[in-house]
């Protein structure tokens, strides 16, 4: 990787590929111009180079060129790329004309290195049959009552964490930490395995997830790096490190898969074994192919790990930012568990665990505003990319031809005022509710970080869960404040919007509904 950038960060680069750009350019606006005076096109905004140089803040450099052009192209030599923020043009590509619209061999060929054929790769009869079975296996009681027991447990073993932290006057980062406890809740929950990362046992796991995470980023940039496929065939520069996090990843995956089937042989008896978990499941299958199981996997890692993971430390991040919001979450989560004005010291996170039960969590309405306000402003999918698979015409009265790449923004429509109005880079929880303080959805086609239409995000409700599980425990017992306030945090250019590098907060006690945690003292949390 370091020959890569030293060559794209050489001085004569540029001299090298501007021409070129420019030479492909005044080819693609020629032939617009002759020929095809009927047609109309959106507005070009940039080029894959504008787009290189700009990487490592790619959504926000999308964000300002939205903010110009309610939809634009961005110029490659080698297909027509449609850039859109405008909820008209998301629903006619995700629900309207849904058959026109999707991965295609492009997105596929970018992502099956890593995700194989995978429900986010795959389109027709396949991601049908694959969206089948998940969507039995996410409306299964058996599956929710599971992982509302793993999601309770590991929020535990984290707010046992904060609980010693706290004590001793450290700082946590939580990037770290809430990435670890996703990945010990989704194995669990979809495969019945113990990774355990959060007690650092697990090597073989860390490593996993450490190649997982940089897969995630090296995969994405294929999208954006014209020369990833002649660096794939030279095995140089990004191509050689994803090469290397992929065998780390299969390595560990097929481990798994053998060790689950052996499980199974050995326990025929076990019925829990066999119907809990997702992958056990799927393994009482006829003719399964080792290689089908792997992608599913992976594909389930990347849906149940990183989005819920991203999703709270931000949440978090904000909360920190905005005090009152914190302390309001923090009341309403109280109220809802009963807790008396008698009680102000909560003495263990395990008894207050017990206390988050699905009624009190279905009265947490600014908990889950609040939610959906960080997930608005940080979505964990910032981008996503669909293929065009025959001509057509936007409602926009644009035209976009077979093969073209149509990208809609979350990351950029969750600051788009023309959606949201003058307050849209506000942080404001109350947008989502209504007069009667009562939840009230926006349009999907809006609010896109679930997507919409018949590929709306399966897992929504179970990760919605597993948010409100954590949050209500850890801010039921705790209140956080960022180690340096004046820290503004950036985000890896990668498939989900992670934070590059560590986030440091301080954790206190809190105690009692009407009480800041700041000034109370009181018992050990243990």
């Amino acid at each position: 990787m370091a020959t890569y950038i030293e060559f794209v960060s050489n001085p004569i680069f540029p001299l090298i590929i501007t021409p070129l750009f420019l030479l492909c350019f005044y080819i693609y606006s020629q032939q617009h111009k002759y020929g095809k005076k009927m047609k109309q096109y959106h507005p070009v905004g940039g080029t894959k180079f504008n787009q290189l140089i700009n990487y490592r803040r790619l959504h926000d450099y999308n964000t300002d060129l939205a903010t110009k052009y309610k939809t634009y192209r961005v110029f490659n030599p080698f297909r027509g790329e449609i850039y859109t923020s405008d909820p008209t043009v998301v629903e006619y590509i995700l629900k309207t004309n849904f058959e026109n619209y999707g991965k295609g061999m492009y997105t596929h060929n970018v992502l099956k290195d890593l995700l194989g054929n995978g429900i986010f790769t795959v389109d027709g009869d396949e991601w049908k049959e694959q969206r089948k079975v998940s969507s039995h296996e996410f409306s299964n009681k058996v599956l929710r009552d599971f992982s509302g027991v793993v999601f309770t447990k590991t929020a535990i073993k984290v707010g046992n964490i904060f609980s010693k932290a706290a004590n001793s006057n450290q700082t946590v980062d939580i990037t770290d930490l809430f990435m670890k406890a996703t990945t010990d809740s989704i194995f669990k929950v979809a495969f019945g395995i113990d990774v355990d990362n959060i007690s650092g046992s697990n090597e073989e796991g860390a490593r996993f997830s450490r190649a997982f995470d940089d897969a995630n980023e090296l995969v994405l940039r294929r999208f954006f790096d014209i020369s990833w496929k002649i660096q794939k065939l030279l095995n140089i520069g990004t191509e050689a490190e994803l090469r290397k996090n992929i065998k780390v990843i299969d390595d560990f995956v097929y481990k798994l898969i053998e060790t689950k089937i052996e499980k199974m042989h050995n326990a025929i008896d076990d019925c829990s074994l066999k119907k809990e978990d997702i992958l056990s499941r799927f393994l009482q299958m006829n003719n399964i192919d080792p290689k089908y199981i792997r992608d599913i996997i992976v594909n389930f890692v990347l849906a149940g790990k990183d989005p819920i993971a991203t999703s709270l430390y931000w949440f978090i991040y904000m909360l920190c930012k905005h005090p009152q919001v914190q302390d309001k979450v923090a009341k309403e989560i109280q109220e809802a568990t009963n807790m008396n004005m008698e009680e102000l010291e909560i003495t263990n996170v395990a008894d207050f665990a017990a206390r988050v039960s699905e009624q009190a969590l279905h009265k947490m309405k600014y908990l889950h505003a609040t939610l959906t306000e960080t997930i608005r402003l940080y979505p964990a999918l910032s981008l996503d990319p669909k293929i065009c698979f025959s001509d057509d015409v936007l409602p926009d009265g644009c035209n976009v031809k077979k093969g073209d790449v149509v990208v809609y923004l979350p990351y950029a429509m969750g600051r788009m005022k023309f959606i949201w109005g003058d307050d849209a880079l506000e942080f404001k929880p109350e947008r989502w509710l209504d007069h009667n303080g009562c939840f009230h959805p926006e349009n999907p086609f809006k609010f896109t970080a679930f997507q919409a239409g018949p590929r709306t995000c399966l897992g929504r409700d179970f990760a919605y869960r597993q948010m409100k599980i954590f949050s209500s425990i850890l801010l039921g017992c705790f209140a956080f404040k960022l180690t340096d306030e004046n820290k503004i945090p950036m985000y890896r250019t990668m498939i989900n919007l992670q934070i590059d590098g560590p986030l440091h907060i301080s954790v206190s006690k809190r105690y009692g509904a009407a009480n800041k945690a700041e000034g109370s003292k009181g018992k050990d949390m243990m």
